[in-house]
């Protein structure tokens, strides 16, 4: 995977598990949200941020810890 610079694509990216529904409002406000986030890092850090997905280390959830077994 190549690193991502677009706000929309990243933002596409981190949602596209979460399986939304993109005609909800509430949808549309974490978009905007987000995209308010990306833009502002980009903004101060002077030149658009690549985030390369493929690097990130996995998470992994101990469901017994928080008692979802």
């Amino acid at each position: 995977m190549e690193p991502i610079t677009r706000p929309q694509a990243i933002i596409d990216f981190c949602l596209a598990p979460l399986n939304l529904d993109s005609q909800t409002e509430a949808e549309g406000e974490v978009r905007r949200r987000l995209e308010h986030v990306i833009k502002t890092l980009q903004a101060k850090a002077g030149r658009p941020v690549a985030v390369d997905f493929s690097s990130m280390p996995s998470q992994v959830i101990n469901e017994a810890a928080h008692g979802y077994e």
